[in-house]
């Protein structure tokens, strides 16, 4: 079927672009990928934070951008601040004036989702995650409690608002585990892959001589992965360990002060940050939210040597054979000494590849997903 004719509307969360965080690279990447097969783009983006993109504005048939509402601007008894900040008459009237799909980038897009003005609309949700479940997670991570009581009580509400679901005519999970949940509840609900930005499997073979942890390192459960490495693995290794990511917490800028053999890069480029992970020996990564798919696990496998992961990393992923998984602290510590001494090989490219290929193609994946919004 060629996809050359067709048109679609895609509602995002944020302008993504550039696509420099998990979220946003998905949905670049996504739609990197429609245009490549034909598909005409009509992009909305909720702005905030972010400046008009010319990029975006040459792949995309058009590009419109609206001003996310303020806190105070958007706070409903029983929508989620989230969804209610991303709401705009402009863009409903603008999405009900032709027939073309309309593809809602996360729950926070959709505000509309039931709305009778696009009542005989194609309706697609892309689930970026079980939000409400992210965001009683994210509760539980942090530490200040005026924003701990705020994104429980968002859980709350987005678990009230994810029963919008029922009007959506298709759904697309971006994890095994979010499908396995969705499924059981909402039909036409399929899994499809992050889409991500590695085209090839471009790692190396040899040694380095560091471990990397990298994120966006003002994110709660990145704050709690930089921590755990820095006050449970640092003191008990000899190796350099470099943390690099976007904005680091306080938090992380004083524990990493305590530990010699640490180093902070804040707010690498995406080509420095490609080049660490290239270049490690080890890319250490954590997590404490088994949520969604963590994109960079799949920068790593594509462009890093060992990857040594706890198992919330790549639960239900499909990805555990190509890492080093281990929960526990002391065996995580002595496989770190065991791979410091190893040479990543050809072999080990070789499998990779394989297993990437299958399953984390983004031409296969957009496919895939063109057939299930127009067969």
């Amino acid at each position: 079927m060629s996809f050359s004719n067709k048109s679609i509307h895609i509602v995002s969360f944020n302008i993504p672009f550039p696509a420099d965080y998990g979220g946003v690279i998905d949905v670049f990447y996504k739609i990197k990928s429609f245009t490549e097969i034909g598909v005409k783009v009509h992009l909305h983006c909720f702005a905030y934070g972010r400046e008009k993109s010319a990029e975006l504005e040459k792949i995309c048939e058009s590009v419109t951008y609206y001003e996310r509402k303020k806190f105070y601007q958007a706070i409903y008894s029983s929508v989620p601040y989230i969804v209610g900040s991303r709401k705009s008459g402009e863009l409903l009237a603008t999405l009900a004036e032709d027939d073309y799909p309309v593809l809602f980038e996360g729950l926070h897009t959709c505000f509309y989702l039931s709305h009778p003005s696009l009542k005989n609309k194609k309706k697609v949700v892309r689930m970026h995650n079980v939000e409400w479940d992210y965001y009683k997670k994210l509760g539980t991570a942090e530490r200040n409690y005026l924003i701990k009581f705020y994104y429980n009580m968002e859980s709350l509400r987005l678990k009230k608002f994810e029963e919008q679901l029922q009007h959506a005519d298709t759904i697309f999970t971006i994890s095994q585990n979010d499908y396995n949940y969705l499924a059981d509840t909402y039909k036409n609900t399929y899994y499809i892959p992050a889409f991500h930005p590695n085209e090839m499997l471009t790692a190396i073979e040899g040694r380095g001589n560091y471990i990397l942890y990298h994120g966006n390192l003002s994110v709660p459960e990145n704050i709690q992965a930089a921590l755990y490495i820095a006050k449970k693995i640092a003191p008990k290794v000899s190796v350099p360990i470099i943390i690099a990511g976007k904005d680091p917490s306080k938090l992380i800028v004083d524990e990493i002060k305590k530990h010699k053999n640490i180093s902070l890069v804040m707010n690498p480029s995406d080509d420095s940050l490609y080049d660490l992970i290239k270049n490690a020996q080890i890319n250490f990564l954590v997590t404490f939210q088994n949520t969604g798919i963590k994109l960079k696990l799949l920068n790593v496998l594509h462009r890093g040597r060992f990857c040594l992961v706890n198992p919330p990393m790549v639960e239900q992923t499909g990805l555990d054979t190509l890492c080093i998984v281990e929960n526990d602290t002391q065996k995580q510590l002595e496989l770190v000494d065991q791979l410091m001494q190893k040479t990543f090989t050809a072999e080990d490219i070789a499998a990779r590849k394989a297993q990437l290929a299958d399953s984390f193609s983004n031409h296969e994946n957009i496919l895939k997903m063109a057939r299930a919004i127009w067969d």
